[in-house]
Order: C-alpha cells, then structure tokens, then sequence
C-alpha cells in the first residue's frame, strides 16, 4: 500500500441543510446548474474606476447561452449592474483611452437600413463613458473575429477575414456574395491547416488591420455610409486569431504559423507599423514557438511565450520571454525569468512609463497562483498565497501600478472577479460582488499525497460529498484531466466535479506525468510513454485515495475526456477492477489519429512519424490489447470534434461491439470536442450518471430523456 497524506480544504460556502422547497444546492438539479451565470473575461478602464465582465446566462427558451456585460465595483461595496442586454448577446470588453467601452456583438442597430442583413456578423460596439445608447462602430463582410485598443493613443486593431483575391472590404463584400448567390461552399486550401478544434478552416483568412479611433468615430456618426479607413498588416494564424496595439498606437503584433519544411509549422509573432502595415521584423524559428505578444508601457519591449514544442527525445517547456527593443530585428531577446521551472502564462506589464515589473500566473502543485517579476533585477514574487491560490485569469493592473485585478477560480468555487495588493506577498485576494455565486457545494475537498514508483512526489484533488464517513463509504469516480499538458486546478462547467458529488460520489482528480505546475521532470517522466509512467501515477493516486475508510473501494469507476479519453480507453485494456468506464473526446487508434487530427504536425513532434517511427504508436494505442475489454463503457464523441475525429469514437465503438463488451454510444451531431449547448449538456452529465448508477450502484437501468 503506498503512503499516503490527506489534508482536509475547508470549502468557500459552508454546509447547509436541503431545502424542502427546492434542492439543497445547484449541483443536485441540472436544470438549476445550467441556470447558473457564468461570469467571463474582463477588462479595467484606462483611470481604473471601471471594472466590466461578461456574463454568460440562458436564454429564455434555455436552449442557448447569451452573454452580456456588467459593471463591477472596483471596491467591492456596491452590488453588479448590468450595462447591455440583446438577444445576440455580447462579448469581449475592453476600452479605449477616451474611457468608451468597446465590446463585439452582433447584435442588430436600433434603425436598420433595408439592406440590413437579420442575422449579422460580429461587429465592433461602443458604449460611451459618458452614458447614452451602443452605437455600432465597425463592419466587415465576414465579421470582427478580435479587436485591440491602445491603452493611451487613438489607436486600435481588428482582426477580420478576407477572401483570396481580394484587395479590400469592398472586393470581399462583393465575392461573399457571389459565392452565396451561386451557392458554393467549397474551400480550395493550399497550405496544411484545414480545420481547427470544432471549425473548417477558410474560404478566407484572417488579418490584422489597423485603425483610428477619430475614423471609427466619423464613420458611426455617418451612420455607416462612409467607410472606415484601415490599414492592413497582414494575414494572422488562422486556428484563435488575435492582436494587440502598443500603449501608443504605433505598432500592432500578432501570432503568425510560419511553414518550415515537412509540413511543419511554428508560431512566429509578427511587428508591424501600425500607420503604414509594413512589417517590421518576425520574432520566430523553427524549432521554438513565440505567441501570446504583449507590449510594455513605453511601446519600446515586448513580452511573449516562448515554447520549446520538444521532440522524440525531449519534452516541452515553457518561458516567458522578453525582447527589450521590439523594433531592433537583431534583438532576439532573453529569458526573463530563468530558473522558474513551471509555464508563464497570462501575461499582463504595469502601465506606469519606466516600470520595469510584469505580472503572470503558471501552474503550480494544483494551483495556478499569480507572480509578479521585476524584470530589471529578476526579483520573483508569489502574491497569492499557496494555501488559498485557486488558479487566475484576466489580469488587468491599476494605472498608478499599486492594484492587480483578475478572474478566480478554484475546484469548488467558480470565476469570480478579485482584487489584490500587487506587490504583496502571500496575500488573500478580496472578492468584489459580481454574478455567478453558486452557494453551497455539496461536500468538501481532500488533497491526497503519495509517491510514484520512481520516488517522484504525487498529488491530487479528492472530492468527498457530504455523507461520506468510515460508516457509509462514498462510491468511488476516478476522473482524468485532458491535456495531457494541464492541470486540476480550477473551475470547469463543462467537467464539474460537484454534479458527481451531489449523486453521491468520491471523485478522484489526479494530475499524473505530464501534468502541469510540477516542473519539468514531469513532463519527462511521461514523454512519448502515454500507456506508462502516466497510467501508473494515475493507478497509484487511485490507490491511495481508495486506501481512506470513507471511500468504497468496492464500487468503483473510471472517466475522462481528451487524453483522459485516451487513458479511460488505456485502463479498459488493462485492468477489470472498475465497475464501469465513460470515455469522451477519446483516442483510440492512434495510427489512424495522426493524420486527422487538427494538427498532426504538433503530434508527429511527440510520437513521431507514423510511417517511420512505429514504436510509440505501437507500444501506446489502445486499440491493439482491444479483445482484453471487459469492463461496461460509454462512449462519448462529438461529429464536429476536430482535435479528436469522430473517427476515433466511431472506431471504439465498432471494436466493443465486436467483442461484446456491455456499452453505449452517446453521439452528438453538432458538437465539438466540449458537449456546449446546454441541453445536450444537460443530457451528458443525466446519460453519465445514469450510466453509472446502473454499474456502479446497481440500479436499474433509465434511459435519460430526450434521447
């Protein structure tokens, strides 16, 4: 048995009793769950009296989210106001200098003309920060897919597509046209990227486009009929394409896919002159990703990820990465913090002129905290407290550079809007009042500690429901994170653990090799060996959880989804000891996954190619040990699953029929690799835990509704 350590969180809600009047919380009512807002990104205005989020709640009909945008009060006293409401919704906040609040929205104008179309693209809206009515800003024939505002200059950016062979908005205004009136669909592609996550890729292509805000301003106040001038920079990437602007409007940056032999590609970030689109220089090579461009206060530096995509013999790793001269082309930068083993993500500067400090959050043993670096002499600093982290998102710094602002979340509690002290070390952040509290979850949390074969520390979240004790044992779910590069450490909606709870469930959250925020032996330990070290940690923090009186060790089950898929599919073919396995978005041929999935280049670095270098492909496919199936599984894809085709469900599922192995199929037509329309995720988590009340629990059979 191995040793184990297991240290009681206190949750964010304290207990209650259930109400006779309704359930004891959401999580014990689907329909109450998926009515739960859900609170997004946000931005701070330039003067930093503004905070505003989106909010993403059902529509009247329930059957779609709409999302709409609330001010929040930087303080905390005062409660949420809602600023929009539409049947389109709206999204994206963020604001210009002048203090108007831009968001996207495609939302119908208040006067259309006849030649308005019902159903418009996204758009580029303005709320004033004197009050008043939104007014529509910018059009484009195919939408504004992104937009930047420069934080102290006149200045924004757009990202928008154009049709091959078209010079401007007016030359692809009148080819979509054509191409609707003649009814074609088709996409002549002649580079390698074809499709993305849940969405064909082209007929066009994204660029960044450059602009003044007094001609945005202009062409509004016209009512549309004068176009907007903008300069074009360039085609971005194509898979979530984005841009950004200097604080003083003269340069925009953006992600680029440059080609390298081999059907290779890497993330380049291109610089370019904001007035004229000329390209300035192209921060990139072949074997390192640049992304994720930020630029300093004084226009002059720029900050970014930079990650090494490893190959056959060496794992991934991540750095942030500054270039202090961003217009010098033989400035290739530095890393800004060497020695920091975990992943630099969501990078935010201090606004004040001549400050050297950045802010970033990285993964860490189950949280995902936010540091502070000063970049001029190295210095590190942890400000959230490791015992109360959760993991955050959205940073956003206050103009004199003494407040941080971000989104929080936890495994039991939800995103919500935070404020901190942004040189403070260890601190508890303060929770400003916003949409999206969820009350009380249905039971508590557990960290569980153990060692792996090799002596390499392992931990994971045990969520334990209310009523489970020595004397009545809660069944047990084992639950595997995709990825396999991320880690359990924040709140997810589509994958949330405290439905389980509230059925009764112990669930295991286990952050096994190749897991994120435990440095960089991690990754090593299960590099290019899925079926190995990372099925055995996973067995072994099963083992450990298992070893507690108030979990039921004889009535156990298995799921995850992505990699967790993947290994839900791996574990069928090598133990019998789970009652039942729920596998989604899952790999199962990996032969036959390499070469459709959305980017097979990325997955040729890890596994290698599958015409020349058969071994891991061989040794890791659990589709090979198939006839060994014993255990009941439901198998769960999505038709518009690009990352993980469809090919692959339909493939396991054809093997368990073949063998007669107890099972079913839960498709989904017009889903992707995430189950997001809310009532196919109301029949996901009532097919899933039907499932398991019938292997697990011993209970009849029921067909959920609806399907």
């Amino acid at each position: 048995m191995p040793t184990t350590n297991s240290t009681d969180r206190a949750t964010t809600q304290s207990q209650s009793p259930s109400s006779p009047t309704g359930p004891a919380t959401p999580f014990h009512s689907l329909d109450a769950f998926l009515a739960v807002p859900r609170v997004g990104g946000f931005d701070l205005s330039p003067d930093g009296s503004r905070l505003v989020v989106s909010v993403a709640e059902l529509s009247a009909d329930r059957t779609r989210s709409v999302s709409a945008l609330w001010e929040v009060d930087p303080q905390g006293e005062r409660p949420a106001r809602r600023l929009t409401r539409s049947a389109k919704g709206e999204s994206a906040p963020a604001f210009r200098a002048d203090g108007a609040l831009l968001f996207l929205s495609a939302r119908p104008v208040s006067d259309p003309g006849k030649d308005e179309p019902e159903d418009g693209e996204a758009a580029l809206w303005a709320l004033p920060s004197d009050g008043g009515e939104a007014r529509r800003l910018l059009t484009r024939p195919g939408g504004v897919a992104a937009f930047a505002a420069a934080r102290a200059a006149d200045r924004l950016a757009v990202v928008s597509g154009l049709l091959p062979g078209a010079a401007d908005a007016e030359g692809d205004a009148k080819l979509r046209k054509a191409r609707t009136e003649a009814k074609v669909s088709a996409v002549l592609h002649e580079t390698a990227q074809v499709r993305y996550w849940d969405h064909d890729l082209g007929p066009d292509t994204p660029h960044a486009f450059a602009l003044s805000g007094a001609d945005l301003d202009a062409a509004a106040d016209a009512s549309g009929t004068v176009a907007v001038p903008v300069v074009d920079c360039g085609p971005t990437e194509p898979y979530e394409p984005s841009v950004t602007v200097s604080p003083d409007g003269s340069l925009v940056a953006y992600t680029v896919l440059t080609p390298y032999p081999a059907g290779e590609f890497c993330q380049s970030i291109v610089v370019a002159d904001a007035a004229t689109g000329k390209e300035l220089r192209r921060i990139g090579s072949p074997d390192v990703e640049f992304a994720d461009p930020v630029f300093t206060a004084d226009s002059r530096s720029l900050l970014c990820r930079r990650f090494t995509p490893g190959g056959w013999d060496v794992s991934s790793d991540g750095t942030l990465w500054l270039v202090p001269d961003v217009t010098d082309a033989q400035d290739l930068g530095r890393d800004a913090a060497p020695g920091f083993d975990n992943w630099p993500a969501g990078v935010t500067v201090s606004p004040v002129p001549g400050d050297t400090v950045v802010y970033f959050v990285a993964d860490e043993l189950g949280r995902s905290p936010i540091f502070r670096l000063d970049t001029a002499d190295g210095a590190l600093t942890r400000l959230t407290a490791t015992d109360t982290s959760g993991a955050y998102t959205n940073l956003r710094v206050s103009p004199d550079g003494s407040t941080l602002f971000a989104l929080r979340s936890a495994i039991d509690s939800p995103p919500t809007p935070v404020r901190l002290d942004a040189a403070l070390q260890d601190q508890t952040p303060t929770t400003l009042r916003a949409p999206g509290d969820v009350g009380t979850v249905p039971g508590r949390l557990v960290e569980v500690e153990t060692t792996a074969e090799d002596g390499h520390p392992l931990r994971a979240w045990l969520v334990l429901p209310e009523r489970a004790r020595a004397e009545e044992p809660a069944p047990f779910l084992l639950w595997v994170h995709g990825g396999p590069q991320m880690s359990w450490n924040a709140w997810t909606w589509r994958w949330n653990p405290w439905v389980a709870a509230a059925a009764g469930y112990a669930v295991l959250l286990p952050d096994p090799a190749l897991s994120t925020g435990y440095g960089p032996r991690m990754h090593a330990r299960g590099w290019g060996d899925w079926g190995g070290v990372p099925y055995r940690d996973v067995m072994t923090l099963t083992d450990a959880a298992l070893a507690r009186e108030d979990v039921d060790a004889s009535r156990t089950a298995m799921m995850g989804g992505s990699f967790g898929g993947y290994m839900a599919n791996w574990i069928a073919t090598q133990t019998d000891r789970f009652k039942a396995i729920v596998t989604h978005a899952s790999l199962w041929n990996l032969d036959g996954f390499a070469g459709t999935t959305d980017a097979p280049f990325y997955w040729r670095r890890h596994f290698g190619d599958p015409l020349t270098r058969r071994q891991r492909y061989e040794d890791s496919s659990p589709h090979r040990p198939a006839a060994k199936i014993r255990t009941p599984m439901l198998v769960v894809h999505g038709d518009k699953d690009y990352r993980v085709p469809i090919n692959e469900g339909i493939a396991l599922w054809s093997d368990l029929t073949r063998f007669e192995v107890p099972a079913k199929f839960l498709y989904f037509p017009d889903e992707g690799h995430w189950v997001l329309k809310p009532n196919n995720a109301k029949v996901w988590y009532s097919t899933v835990l039907a499932f398991l009340a019938h292997h697990v629990l011993g209970e009849e059979w029921q067909r959920p509704e609806l399907v």
